[in-house]
């Protein structure tokens, strides 16, 4: 019994090691494959031809919006001294230079007509305007209506096949939410840049009459004035116009127009050749305690009227100074600027409701706004 154990172990110990060697180097007599020559699943590089989009890339918003993006050369003709050639005069103060004054800008294209979207302060006193597209064309721009109290500007180029911006909605933006930046920063060329929405409604800056802006922390910088801020679609939410800056660079605090607003002002100068808001010829002041007490009214929120331009809008429906404004036709106002808004969003010519408070009564008055009149230029 004891041998035919000792036989039965041995040669079980035999076969089991010679199906191991077999298994290690024949393994494909046992229908089986070694990690070697496994077959292994790959990732291919796409073709040539195809693009591959990696997860959380902004490029195909880049590419869409990037095409009607473009570039803004101005030159003015220099301002010289009508005593330049004084000879007194240039003893003390040297030859004035009669070379023309060259500037930069971007703008946005949003007609398949030509027409681009920019910003007034960057083709303002300009003698000359060439577009240069992303495609590398170039085109003398003419202007078409300007809009100083928004800082805005259309232009129109007259070439073909132009690349058109999508229209986002800049209503439906809150903070937080992704943007683009894009323009032609100190003349480098086209750069894109991302942030998020910092803030929505800025106003009282004293950038523009009419504020509304989008705050943004997408790299903005002198020479991106007048380009596109888009959503992560490449859909057109602003028009990049200022920034906040200690250094003349970007500091995270830029400023956009809202899509709306440009709509509105680009509607208004392409069929009207002009931007026709309302006016009721008042001076509006914060409510502050000691206005109150100076024209003795009781009223708390508002916006308080410290002079009234004779024979105006406003003093043909009876507005006095010291009245506050609560109300412009049913909208209520809280401070100077939602009444220059809401005076201004007025048809000129038909009349609207105005709550207004005198001292400690309340009224509704009737007032027929007259058109704004344009803003005077500076002296130059």
């Amino acid at each position: 019994m004891k041998k035919l154990w000792l036989l039965f172990s041995q040669t079980a110990t035999i076969l089991l090691a010679g199906y191991f060697v077999i298994a290690t180097l024949q393994p494909e007599w046992f229908g089986r494959t070694t990690s070697a020559s496994r077959p292994v699943a790959l990732v291919e590089a796409p073709a040539a031809g195809q693009t591959f989009t990696p997860l959380g890339s902004f490029r195909l918003a880049a590419q869409k919006a990037s095409a009607t993006v473009v570039s803004i050369n101005t030159s003015k003709a220099a301002r010289r001294n009508p005593r330049a050639e004084d000879p007194w005069f240039k003893f003390f103060f040297g030859d004035q230079g009669s070379e023309p004054q060259a500037g930069l800008g971007s703008g946005v294209i949003v007609s398949a007509d030509g027409y681009i979207l920019t910003n007034n302060h960057v083709v303002e006193g300009a003698d000359a305007i060439e577009v240069v597209l992303n495609d590398s064309r170039r085109a003398q721009a003419k202007v078409i209506g300007t809009d100083p109290d928004t800082d805005l500007a259309i232009l129109k180029v007259a070439l073909d096949k132009l690349p058109v911006i999508t229209m986002g909605s800049s209503d439906a933006l809150q903070v937080g939410d992704q943007v683009l930046a894009i323009g032609n920063p100190f003349g480098v060329g086209q750069t894109v840049t991302s942030g998020i929405v910092s803030a929505m409604g800025r106003n009282q800056l004293g950038i523009n009459t009419f504020e509304n802006f989008i705050q943004t922390d997408a790299a903005i910088n002198p020479g991106n004035s007048g380009g596109a801020l888009v959503d992560t679609n490449g859909n057109l939410l602003g028009i990049n116009t200022a920034i906040y800056s200690r250094s003349g660079g970007n500091m995270g605090i830029g400023f956009a127009i809202p899509v709306s607003t440009a709509r509105l002002v680009m509607d208004g100068i392409v069929k009207d050749g002009q931007v026709t808001r309302g006016w009721i010829g008042v001076e509006p002041n914060e409510l502050s305690a000691e206005l109150a007490e100076t024209f003795d009214v009781k009223a708390r929120q508002g916006v308080i009227i410290t002079g009234v331009l004779q024979n105006g809008p406003a003093a043909r429906a009876g507005i006095r100074p010291g009245d506050v404004i609560t109300r412009v036709a049913g909208r209520p106002v809280s401070n100077v600027l939602e009444l220059l808004s809401g005076v201004a969003a007025l048809k000129p010519g038909t009349a609207s409701a105005f709550d207004v408070i005198r001292r400690d009564e309340q009224m509704v008055l009737q007032v027929t706004p007259g058109v704004r009149p344009k803003p005077k230029r500076p002296i130059q």
